[in-house]
């Protein structure tokens, strides 16, 4: 069945990046070095690997704008080619504009962003981005799930997931994938 799911990966204190948009680490990717054991994601084995294959089986993505333009917006092409749709207050730059037909900004919010991508994923689930993004969603109740990637560090500062939320949100626990890397762990979305 077709879900809108959050994917994050956050430290044990709640970041999701460093407070200069890292992600950790040496090299500026600890929190998704789950992702890929040692630089190489054949090391991957087992549910975990399952996880991560989920990704390519999704039909459409929504994040944050400040997470595309980071990212350059994955050159218009993230996930095999699916539709990406970022909703923003203001209209997209000259590359998301005119270089990147994949990407569609959404000017009426969070809402409408999530209606579009669930539409353009079919009986795909639509991959979810971007703490601002997932906030807005859970508040206009259009996300249905939240898969955590748990990673065994403490970043001691910089962006939260959830740092403001309208109010309290009971999540039912689905799935627990416990690795040496991190602790997986899907929610649903109780409404």
């Amino acid at each position: 069945m077709m879900a809108t799911v959050l994917y994050m990966s956050i430290s044990l204190d709640g970041y999701v990046s460093t407070p200069d948009d890292f992600l950790g680490g040496a090299d500026g990717n600890r929190l998704h070095d789950w992702y890929a054991p040692g630089g190489a994601p054949e090391a991957l084995t087992g549910e975990a690997k399952a996880l991560a294959g989920e990704l390519d089986q999704i039909g459409a993505v929504v994040t944050g704008r400040r997470t595309a333009e980071l990212m350059d917006h994955w050159g218009g092409d993230v996930h095999n080619g699916v539709p990406i749709f970022i909703p923003s207050h203001r209209p997209p730059g000259p590359a998301a504009r005119w270089g990147y037909p994949n990407v569609t900004y959404v000017l009426d919010g969070v809402a409408s962003a999530m209606a579009q991508a669930v539409a353009a994923a079919g009986d795909r689930d639509v991959y979810v981005q971007g703490g601002y993004t997932a906030q807005k969603a859970l508040e206009e109740g259009v996300l249905d799930e939240i898969q955590i990637h748990l990673i065994p560090v403490l970043l001691g500062g910089g962006h939260r997931l959830f740092d403001v939320l309208p109010s309290e949100i009971e999540l039912e626990i689905v799935k627990v994938i416990d690795t040496p890397y991190a602790t997986h762990i899907r929610y649903r979305v109780l409404r």
